[in-house]
């Protein structure tokens, strides 16, 4: 089951990420202890994301499925 926009915003507020700009998309950033600044994007809207771009986006944010099922 891939995860809703609203579950992956949770996730992203419960682990430091900030939003920096909320235009098109929303993007978002972490900075790690090691000085990696990490990036991501979220379209607007409520509903699932494709497998593919979960995909994606689980790289971006440099986490497994298991590290953002925990951290919901």
């Amino acid at each position: 089951i891939m995860p809703k926009l609203r579950e992956i915003r949770r996730y992203l507020r419960r682990s430091g990420w900030g939003m920096f700009r909320n235009t098109d998309h929303e993007y978002y950033t972490k900075v790690l202890p090691d000085g990696t600044t990490l990036y991501t994007k979220l379209s607007h809207g409520e509903g699932e994301i494709p497998p593919r771009v979960w995909k994606q986006m689980l790289k971006q944010m440099g986490i497994t499925q298991e590290d953002f099922n925990a951290g919901l």
